[in-house]
């Protein structure tokens, strides 16, 4: 439910004279809210004991669109610390987060990265392609971002938290490592990535991939009929036999992609679905970033005749 920017402060000037203390008040844990749940993740391996953590947007929830509901306002409104992703992926979350970062410790963790390490958006000078977790190297200097983050808000856990982040990045360099090997697998005329929409840039340039979503990088942007037309010929002209849905967007697009090839006597079929702006189920290894990662390699590898093991590199896929 989205709040008008009145009700928003009424109910911030509520919890705040409720809660009535400051960042890391005296209690052993802090209190960390992260939009995604891949910042959530990340906030978890740092934090470790000494972080609760609360992810705003769960499974198959699309980031793009995502309002606040009232529960959101309080939770972010008494956290310790607040972390999103910025570059503008929470589109509606924005205004919101910047009137929170006057009053609580809100932390952009992907608008410190280098600029030059940045997609820039087609279509708006200035605006860079959100997706960079799609990377799980450039995803490791957000990382770093959340431990300068919680060191930031309490000191007294910068051992911890930094021991936390080295196992952690060594996680991430042993994942980097392993979706190279199995990518490169591929033969490289098959190395052409479909999905719903332009989550997977970053995989692209990494991984030496030709990639092309229905729509744009924002799941708000819509694609036409004639959008659909030119890729259904592109599918039948280059021969592509496999594209891919995503758990957090419609497979509308795909399924009319698929259904107009077969119309042209081309068999197309679906690949497997990938996590593009979400993670999988809370609790499971595909609701961890690495499990997330890890599933997109292997089930990408496998669809476009690379070699991978089934259940992935560290045989924990479903």
């Amino acid at each position: 439910m989205q709040f008008a920017r009145s009700a928003i402060f009424a109910v911030l000037a509520t919890v705040f004279l409720v809660a009535g203390r400051g960042p890391a008040a005296a209690e052993a844990e802090l209190t960390v809210v992260a939009t995604t749940g891949m910042i959530a993740d990340a906030a978890r391996e740092v934090g470790g004991e000494l972080v609760e953590v609360q992810a705003l947007m769960g499974p198959g929830v699309d980031p793009h669109a995502y309002r606040q509901t009232r529960t959101d306002i309080v939770a972010t409104s008494r956290a310790d610390l607040v972390l999103w992703h910025g570059l503008y992926l929470e589109a509606q979350l924005e205004e919101f987060l910047l009137d929170l970062g006057a009053r609580r410790p809100v932390v952009a963790v992907a608008e410190g990265l280098p600029r030059e390490q940045l997609i820039a958006h087609d279509d708006y000078d200035g605006a860079y392609d959100p997706h960079v977790w799609m990377d799980p190297e450039l995803w490791q200097r957000v990382v770093v971002e959340v431990r300068d983050a919680l060191i930031e808000l309490h000191p007294e856990g910068e051992a911890a938290f930094t021991a936390n982040a080295d196992a952690y990045l060594d996680d991430l360099r042993g994942l980097a490592s392993y979706a190279a090997n199995v990518l490169a697998s591929i033969p490289p005329e098959n190395r052409v990535l479909l999905t719903s929409h332009d989550a997977f840039n970053y995989f692209g340039a990494a991984y030496d991939f030709e990639v092309i979503g229905i729509q744009g990088i924002s799941t708000e942007s819509e694609a036409g009929l004639r959008r659909i037309a030119d890729l259904v010929e592109l599918l039948v002209a280059r021969d592509i036999g496999a594209v891919f849905v995503e758990t957090s967007v419609s497979d509308r697009n795909i399924r009319a992609l698929v259904e107009g090839a077969a119309s042209e006597g081309h068999t197309v079929g679906i690949g497997g679905e990938l996590y593009s702006d979400a993670m999988g189920e809370p609790g499971t290894y595909e609701g961890t970033y690495i499990g997330m990662i890890d599933h997109n390699a292997t089930v990408i590898a496998r669809a476009l005749g690379g070699e991978a093991p089934a259940r992935g590199m560290a045989d924990r896929l479903n």
